[in-house]
């Protein structure tokens, strides 16, 4: 968000710490908290708002939630680069820093470093829920295999190969055919609009004195593991915001900067909450989509609103402020690359049944409003 502020100043007037920020303004800087608010929760919080309550489901076509889904997740990719690891890049490379940041490319170094940590951590995660699940006598499906595009991580086989599998897996057939057969159900409910909001199955079903598990209680695909995920890419997210709205605060170009930040929350808020719209969770954690959705939308303006606190002291191009904004940059930007790549685009394509196996049309729209999503984020990498 800075990288304008240190094109467009000469060398001879590099500011590294005297005095504060831009105060030109001030009314419309305070206006901006709450415009950035209503715009940030509207991207947010609508399509979840929309997947639960019948009125709008009924009215809104499932072509423009697949389309606010593919197309966020370009935009989270875009966010990652553009809007995260260049400033970074500048940030650590800015010449109120000390040379020896000039010596290694350590907003590469740190992204790199975020990624993997992302990585181990998620897979000590699975590791660990493989376990606890292994000790009550459960399987555990982490790829939730016959969900479609709606699991956390798509299905690697369609039902139809599924089926193959389980007749040759004698006894074991049953159980499987049961599980397709839950899927089908479910997804059959929810073309058919009889439920509110998606939600999982329960971890464990009785039958006939067998412990049998369905879709619900795949750890790919249980709430936990769920949740885990949106915090990971809500974490990226929001500590990118936080810098966004100190930068608005006290950034001398303002006006430019003010309109850009205005789409880019709104687009990247779709891109949150599209995710958020598609968790399948119990009831008892329906919560956690809104709450992700508000997180979203009031991070930002808290950030405006600390920069106009501290706007006669903070001068965003001090070598602190340099330092610590590149840094969290970096690391937000490993963290939404591996999110962006991994989690979304791989498998919403790569290990989704309904894409390898769907119509070419159906692929081709999927992938152009993904890329459609990174270039208008792109784009507003032009002004901010």
């Amino acid at each position: 968000m800075r990288r304008a502020q240190l094109r467009t100043r000469d060398d001879d007037e590099v500011n590294c710490g005297s005095g504060g920020g831009d105060t030109a303004f001030t009314g419309l800087r305070i206006a901006s908290v709450f415009i950035i608010m209503a715009t940030s929760l509207f991207g947010a919080l609508f399509p979840v708002l929309a997947r639960r309550t019948k009125w709008l489901r009924t009215r809104i076509p499932t072509r423009v939630f697949d389309t606010a889904k593919y197309f966020g997740s370009g935009v989270i990719i875009a966010t990652a680069l553009i809007h995260l690891l260049d400033p970074a890049i500048d940030e650590l490379s800015s010449p109120c820093l000390d040379p020896a940041w000039q010596n290694y490319p350590y907003a590469l170094g740190i992204c790199l470093l975020s990624i993997f940590l992302i990585f181990i951590t998620e897979l000590i995660a699975f590791r660990w829920g493989t376990a606890m699940l292994a000790r009550i006598g459960l399987a555990h499906d982490a790829h939730g295999h016959g969900l479609a595009s709606h699991a956390a991580h798509g299905p690697e086989t369609d039902h139809a190969t599924q089926a193959v599998i389980a007749k040759q897996q004698g006894s074991d057939g049953s159980l499987t055919r049961e599980k397709n057969g839950d899927v089908e159900s479910q997804h059959s409910i929810e073309h058919e609009d009889r439920v509110h909001y998606p939600q999982a199955h329960s971890d464990v079903e009785k039958h006939n004195g067998h412990h049998t598990h369905n879709h619900g209680g795949a750890l790919g695909d249980s709430a936990t593991a769920q949740i885990i995920g949106v915090a990971v890419l809500e974490f990226g997210v929001l500590l990118h915001s936080v810098l966004i709205g100190l930068t608005l605060a006290v950034d001398d170009e303002f006006k430019i900067l003010f309109v850009v930040i205005v789409f880019h929350q709104m687009f990247e808020g779709l891109g949150v909450g599209s995710r958020l719209a598609y968790l399948r969770l119990p009831p008892k954690y329906n919560y956690v989509a809104i709450l992700g959705g508000v997180l979203f939308g009031i991070t930002t303006p808290i950030g405006i609103a600390v920069g106009l606190g501290v706007r006669t002291t903070y001068n965003p191009d001090s070598t602190t402020a340099s330092i610590v904004s590149g840094i969290l940059d970096a690391f937000s930007s490993g963290i939404l690359l591996y999110t962006g790549l991994v989690e979304l685009m791989a498998h919403e394509f790569l290990f989704n049944a309904d894409m390898l196996n769907g119509s070419n049309s159906k692929l081709a729209y999927a992938l152009c409003c993904m890329v459609f999503g990174a270039g208008i984020m792109a784009l507003l990498g032009r002004w901010a």
